[in-house]
């Protein structure tokens, strides 16, 4: 996989040491079994227990107050969520099996600088649009982010053509972005006039067509053809038909769950417990000290680490989020309103952090089939 060994290193490894001997070139989308193993035990096997686990109390009609919806959201400016993009400036020169320099580190700094920017201006120009781009840039960005998973961790060998990858970001990313609106309309317009009236008031209105019953119902027929399309194309292709039991079987879970579950909640746990930890689980192999751990079946030091290098801009993008509180024409006012502004901060920050993932993606071979 790599072509030379690296010298003394971090945590006092020498170069004698087996967990520093690591390769110089990144993992692609063919990750060794044990690592994959101890990915698959440590990472996937949370995100499908606790997913189904909250499934049940709802099943039965269980509601919770807003104020406990929230939770997740809220614990995500520390846990898993934001943190989860936060060593970018590292994972983009580390896929490249690059030693991460300070002209490396200015490059990725200057993307967000840019890109960030004239995103944030859109949100005080048009702040219906921005939101409506929030929606479609997370749906291609979760999608993608289970593609890697399923390419990488569960090594399905049926997505074997562009076409193929391409529908499963369709299908993955809609999941949490589509399935809420059609079941959760209210609470899906509360949300985007949360975001949206931080800018300007009243704007939602030219998104009404979208909260429509038969918009919904034509949504709703089109994206369930989408899954069975997707659902038996591939199953006529998998050749390993366990791997592709798991992704039909997280597809079916996932589209109970946003039918099911209140969608601030649903979202909420999404994006920590199944999104956000599947990124930092491929950014673990990355580096060479973390990917030794992940060998050893360790998880908990290879997350450690990232915790520290994550804590820096993690805590720098709070500071944003205080920026952006002064900055908005009508401040929130309630905790709902708070919310909306830290999702706007999310969305300022997700167009960048595409873009990277974008790089990583093309470095790691996840569109490179042939076809």
């Amino acid at each position: 996989m790599g072509d030379r060994p690296l010298g003394a290193g971090p945590d006092g490894l020498e170069p004698q040491d087996p967990h520093w001997l690591m390769i110089r070139t990144a993992p692609g989308v063919d990750l060794d079994g044990s690592i994959r193993a101890t990915l698959t035990r440590g990472v996937l096997w949370p995100s499908w227990v606790l997913t189904a686990a909250l499934i049940v109390p709802f099943g039965f009609g269980v509601t919770v107050p807003p104020v406990v919806q929230y939770v997740p959201l809220v614990a995500s400016v520390l846990v898993l969520g934001l943190p989860h993009g936060a060593i970018d400036h590292l994972a983009l020169p580390r896929v490249r099996g690059q030693d991460p320099t300070l002209r490396a580190i200015a490059g990725v700094f200057a993307l967000y600088g840019i890109l960030g920017v004239v995103y944030a201006v859109v949100w005080f120009l048009a702040p219906a649009a921005a939101f409506a781009l929030f929606i479609l840039l997370t749906w291609a960005h979760w999608g993608q982010g289970d593609l890697y998973a399923l390419l990488a961790v569960l090594d399905a060998d049926y997505l074997s053509t562009r076409a193929e990858r391409a529908l499963a970001v369709v299908v993955r990313g809609g999941l949490p972005m589509l399935v809420p609106l059609l079941f959760f309309p209210d609470w899906y317009r509360r949300v985007a006039n949360a975001l949206i009236s931080l800018f300007a008031l009243g704007s939602t209105a030219s998104l009404a067509w979208v909260f429509q019953l038969d918009t919904r119902l034509a949504l709703g027929v089109g994206y369930a053809a989408v899954i069975v399309g997707y659902l038996v194309l591939t199953g006529v292709r998998a050749g390993a038909r366990s791997v592709w039991f798991v992704d039909a079987g997280e597809v079916a879970l996932l589209v109970v769950f946003f039918a099911l579950v209140q969608p601030v909640l649903a979202v909420g746990v999404y994006f920590c417990v199944w999104h956000a930890y599947r990124h930092i689980a491929r950014l673990l192999p990355l580096e060479p000290t973390s990917r030794a751990a992940l060998d050893d079946h360790q998880l908990r030091p290879a997350l450690a680490r990232f915790a520290r290098e994550a804590t820096p801009l993690t805590l720098a993008s709070l500071a944003l989020l205080g920026g952006f509180y002064l900055l908005v024409p009508n401040p929130p006012a309630d905790i709902l309103g708070w919310v909306g502004l830290y999702l706007v901060l999310i969305a300022v920050l997700t167009l960048p952090h595409v873009a990277v993932v974008t790089l990583m993606d093309r470095e790691q071979g996840v569109w490179t089939t042939g076809r």
